[in-house]
């Protein structure tokens, strides 16, 4: 958890009420704050990835992907990227 001590008054007193929130608006919280830190999004990668998610999407409802299981992915994930 956070040292109470490294941040103001004012934000020691939001993260209190904010742990008090439901993890529902937690989750809803933290979201919005993070993407805060993001900046402006870029239209043209939004645009980009929202085109990719319609192409899954059809190739999906088409038969022409299976998916993968979650179990599948994460192995990959850690063999992959985490070196595992």
């Amino acid at each position: 958890m956070l040292d109470a001590l490294t941040m103001s008054r004012n934000a020691a007193k939001l993260l209190t009420d904010a742990l008090q929130l439901p993890p529902s608006e937690r989750a809803e919280l933290a979201t919005e704050l993070i993407a805060s830190l993001d900046g402006k999004a870029d239209r043209d990668v939004e645009t980009a990835w929202a085109a990719e998610i319609e192409r899954r999407v059809a190739e999906l409802e088409a038969g022409r992907s299976a998916g993968a299981s979650w179990d599948d992915v994460r192995r990959r994930i850690e063999r992959d990227i985490l070196d595992r």
